[in-house]
């Protein structure tokens, strides 16, 4: 009886040990030595890839914002507005209240996408009601020459991406409207594109934060951005 009894003690223990050092190795241990060489490795992945302006954080490389200004380039649609939004005290009771740039209201941080069937009449009205807007601020563009991504939203609504094609298509209304020159504004571009990876797999991008801000620097808006 006193080995049975003997035996189980031993088990028990053997048991709380074993839970005691994984519990140390893989809760404590590994999550240090692995944010530890993150951050010698890959510091600035480990810290977000944030984009800074005159010393202050203004986004993250992988992350896309909504640019409205005729003299930035513009991203795609997002359902989420890129989680951008403003306050506004609409009753005036001191109540503040939050909302999307196109005036609805902001549902909370989110991504993710409408996910609209193509025979959905919401997809057509808003897709119809973009493109009015895009041929409206760049007249010199026909409706065929818009490039399909510039017109469809991403299943993260966070795209920091735009294809070349989106991005030329842009090039005179921010040339007239940055009073920048046409070279100028393709080089800072071209500074901004990723090619394939590999230079086989996925496809060439343009990053619209990274040439906004340097848009931004070469007109005097800021002076001294980090990327």
């Amino acid at each position: 009886m006193n080995e049975k009894k003997h035996g189980i003690g031993h088990n028990i223990r053997q048991a709380v040990l074993v839970t005691v050092v994984l519990l140390v190795l893989c809760g404590l241990v590994f999550p240090v030595l692995l944010s530890g060489l993150s951050a010698v490795i890959f510091p600035s992945q480990a810290k977000g890839s944030l984009v800074t302006a005159d010393g202050v954080a203004v986004g993250a490389k992988n992350v896309g914002q909504d640019f409205t200004e005729d003299y930035f380039m513009w991203c795609r649609p997002s359902a989420y507005n890129y989680n951008t939004y403003y306050e506004e005290d609409t009753d005036g009771d001191g109540q503040v209240e939050q909302y999307y740039n196109d005036g609805s209201e902001f549902a909370g941080l989110s991504s993710g996408s409408n996910n609209y069937a193509p025979s959905n009449p919401a997809l057509t009205e808003r897709v119809e009601a973009d493109i009015e807007e895009f041929l409206e601020k760049n007249p010199g563009v026909s409706r065929e020459d818009i490039p399909t991504d510039l017109m469809t939203a991403s299943g993260s609504g966070l795209d920091p991406h735009i294809s070349p094609a989106s991005a030329e298509v842009q090039i005179p209304r921010i040339v007239e409207a940055s009073g920048l020159s046409e070279d100028e504004v393709r080089q800072i571009i071209a500074d901004n594109t990723k090619g394939k990876t590999l230079g086989v797999f996925g496809e060439e991008t343009v990053n619209v934060l990274g040439v906004n801000l340097d848009i931004a620097l070469a007109m005097g808006l800021v002076g001294e951005i980090s990327k």
